[in-house]
This record gives structure tokens, sequence and C-alpha cells, in this order.
């Protein structure tokens, strides 16, 4: 009997369980618990800041238990995969998100669309539009059929996605990808697209006032009545990332910072390097944020090693051409070309062709102006050179030095003379370590300091290919 009494009681305890687990599915939609509506601001193209920057926002927001953000959506596209992103981030977000396309004039083009789809309230003021989200390629051209099906296939099943969890008429968003349809806001709103027009941020509060969103953490009635609105900028961070993820200032970074590198390794001491290394990590950092061709960038340091040769081994003019030839493929290279990103929604980002040929008269007139001036415009056989040209350069002693004597450097002979008390005998090997007179050099048994040594084995590299092509 008691055998029977505990499986009944255990039965009356799993009928209450299953009871309370479908009385909490009918329950209540919970209230907004923060004290402010969060309005965040994005005007211009959708790339990976503008993406970091609504996820920040978000998740601040969120922790604040935010009544309701509010995106002011103002864009003409931009690339896929930070859409992507950002439409995640709306659609798990666990406070409601309004999207307003606003100000007068604005749009939500192309990956705006997306965006604009995803919120729990998408909003228009009434002069703005939505749409012509057809897929082209980078460059804004169409792309091959093949290529296109498969593109517009995938980017129309993001978009019925989209509508179906927040109950858009997912016919009119699909033609926006396959008839690359827009819309007004007034045509928007009656065909369902958008939930409501307008004209501006008060009168949108009022009108979600009482609404209620479906969000990552359930339901939640929107109460806006008194609450104030605070702004959610973008931080020092990623307004300084928007500044250096310019195309045309990335090439400069990448250009002025190899160079000065360059420089310093033509005269040590000089000061350039620490500019040179800082320039180039911020033009890094720039690529980090845009779609560059690697391609380009390994072209425009390849150059930099050209111009180090031609001065190394001066009188070709064989690294010096092929430098400049190098950096100016590099520079229309470096965001297109063959070996670009591999997606062919990626935002196309250009170098001004002013701003390469400025560039490219600038580093060759850089490169030949350090070219005279440590060469002091000689020939290739002439000495000419600042002290640090030749300081740490091996020679061979070809006769004995007691202490003075003649060696060997650079295929040529030079006078030379050593400490007092140092003596070395004819066919031994022995380094620069100053210059006297701008003929007579000063030379050491000893070993090299440890800034010279490491300078040789480019110098000696360089010898070589010298020679090569002298034969």
């Amino acid at each position: 009997m008691a055998k029977y009494r505990f499986r009944a009681l255990g039965a009356i305890l799993l009928a209450l369980g299953v009871a309370s687990l479908l009385l909490s599915q009918w329950a209540a939609p919970s209230q907004a618990k923060g004290d402010y509506i969060g309005v965040a601001r994005i005007d211009g193209a959708i790339d990976a800041i503008s993406s970091r920057y609504l996820s920040r926002a978000i998740n601040k927001a969120e922790g604040d238990e935010a009544i309701l953000i509010v995106i002011e959506l103002d864009t003409p596209g931009g690339r896929l995969d930070s859409t992507r992103d950002m439409v995640a981030s709306i659609l798990e977000s666990r406070s409601p998100v309004a999207v307003y396309v606003t100000p007068s004039g604005a749009q939500a083009a192309s990956a705006g669309t997306f965006i604009t789809a995803a919120a729990n309230f998408a909003v228009m003021e009434p002069t703005t539009n939505i749409g012509a989200a057809s897929p082209i390629s980078g460059s804004g051209e169409d792309l091959p059929s093949t290529l296109e099906r498969k593109v517009i296939e995938d980017t129309r099943a993001f978009i019925r996605a989209i509508s179906e969890q927040r109950d858009r008429n997912a016919e009119a968003l699909e033609a926006t990808v396959t008839h690359a349809r827009a819309y007004s806001a007034s045509e928007a709103l009656e065909l369902g697209i958008i939930d409501f027009i307008a004209p501006d941020l008060d009168d949108l509060l009022a009108q979600v006032d009482g609404l209620t969103a479906q969000t990552a953490a359930g339901p939640v009635v929107v109460n806006t009545e008194g609450v104030s609105v605070r702004e959610i900028n973008m931080s020092f961070l990623e307004r300084f990332l928007s500044v250096i993820a310019d195309p045309n200032i990335a090439f400069t970074l990448i250009s002025l910072g190899s160079l000065a590198l360059i420089i310093e390794f033509w005269m040590p001491g000089f000061g350039p390097g620490i500019i040179g290394v800082i320039m180039l990590a911020l033009a890094f950092v720039a690529f980090g944020q845009l779609p560059v061709n690697w391609v380009g960038v390994g072209l425009i340091l390849f150059s930099m090693g050209l111009f180090y040769f031609e001065m190394e081994a001066p009188g070709i003019g064989v690294f010096g051409a092929g430098g400049l030839v190098s950096f100016l493929v590099g520079a229309l290279l470096l965001f297109g070309g063959f070996f670009g990103s591999s997606n062919p929604l990626d935002l196309t980002v250009d170098i001004s062709l002013w701003l390469v040929i400025v560039m490219g008269v600038f580093v060759g007139s850089t490169v030949l102006a350090f070219y005279f001036l440590v060469r002091g415009g000689g020939s290739s056989d002439a000495f000419g050179s600042l002290d640090g040209d030749l300081v740490g350069t091996p020679a061979v002693a070809i006769s004995d030095l007691n202490p003075t004597g003649k060696v060997l450097a650079r295929d040529r002979e030079w006078s030379a003379t050593m400490e007092e008390g140092q003596r070395v005998r004819a066919g031994a090997n022995v380094h620069v370590v100053a210059v006297y007179s701008g003929r007579t050099l000063k030379v050491s048994s000893g070993p090299a300091p440890i800034g010279q040594r490491a300078r040789r084995p480019l110098s000696a590299f360089a010898e070589r290919l010298r020679r090569a092509f002298r034969r």
C-alpha cells in the first residue's frame, strides 16, 4: 500500500511541475528596469568599427538594464560580414532595440536594410528610404552569373530569416535583394517592412511607449514616458580607429613609416627609426579594419628593401628603379586587384590616385637625396661616403700595418692606420672603425661593436649582388 502511495505522490508532483512549466510560458512580460534610453549613432559605411561600436553600445545598455536602445542609422551599405555581426548583436540583445533611419534624406540602403529589419522597432523619418539590397561586387559591378545566383540565394535566406523572426513582410524585403527594390518611408510602412514613421526622436519614444518587444530575455514592455535619453558615443579608441582606418591614411602610414625605418638603417642614430616603427604599427592596425590586399603590403615593404640595397651597392640603379616600380604597383594593389578579399560583397575602398603619385614622387626624391648625401654625388668607385657608411666594413690588410699601411675595403685600396701598439701582417682581416681626412681609414683587428656587426651581413649581401650585376 505504501508503494502505491509513493507512486501517487510522484505522479502528483510531476503533474504540478508540468503545470508550472506551462504557466511560465503564459506569464506576463517583464518590465524594462533601466532609468534611461540609450541612443547610438551610425553614420556612414558599415564596417568592422561600426560593428564593434554597436556591440559595445548594446552590451553597455544591457548591463545598465536600459529601457530601450535607439540606433540612429544613415548608411549607404557596407561589408556583409560586419552586417551579419550587427544583426546578430541586435537579435541577441536582452534589451529592446529600435533602429531609426534619420535625419531627413537619410537612407538604410543595402546593409542598412538588414540592420533595420532586425530591430524590435523599425522606424523611419518621412523623407528617408530603405532597400536596394541586391548584392553587387566590391567595385560596384554586377557579379558573374553563377556567383550571383549563389550570393543572391544566400542573401535572400538571410533577409527571409530576419523577416520571419521580426514578423515583417518577407516578400517585400526579398524584393530588395532579388530586384534591388527601394522604398520610401510611407511605402515601407504600407508594405509592413517597418513599424511606423516618426518625424523626430520624441515622437518615436511616444509611439513605442507601452509596446511589447520580444528580446533574447523574453517579452519586455517598453515604458518611455518621463525617461531621460542618454547618448552612447564612440569611445576614444573607436574614434581613433575610424580616423586611421581610412585607406589614404593607412597608405600614408605604411609608406612614411617604412621609409623612416630605411633611413635609420642608412644613417644609424639619426632618429627616425622609432617614428617609423610607430607608424608601421598604426598602419597594420588600420589594415585590420580594412579589406586589405596583403600582396600590395608585401610589395611596398619589398620596395623599401630594394631601396636599402641601392644605397649599399650604389652605381647600378637597378635596385632603385625596381624599388620605385614595386612601390607604385603595391600602392595600386593595396586595396584591390587579383589577390583582394574573397568576399564579393566587401565594401570597395580606394586610394586617391593623386596621393599615389605624390607619395611616389616623395619617396623617389627622398631616396635620391639620401643617395647623393651619403655618397656625395660620386660614382660607385669614388670615395665620398659619410663615416657611417664605411664604419664596420670588413677589410683585408694588403701590407703590414705597423701601425700604418694599406688595406682593401669595398674593392678599393685605402691608406690605413691602427692604434699605437697594434700590429698585423699582410692578409689579416680587420674592420673600419673611423675615417680620417676623407681617404685614410682607421682599422682594428678586434671584434666589431655589436651595432656595426649587425649591419655587416646586409652590406656583404649587397656587395655580392653588386658584383653579380657588374659581371
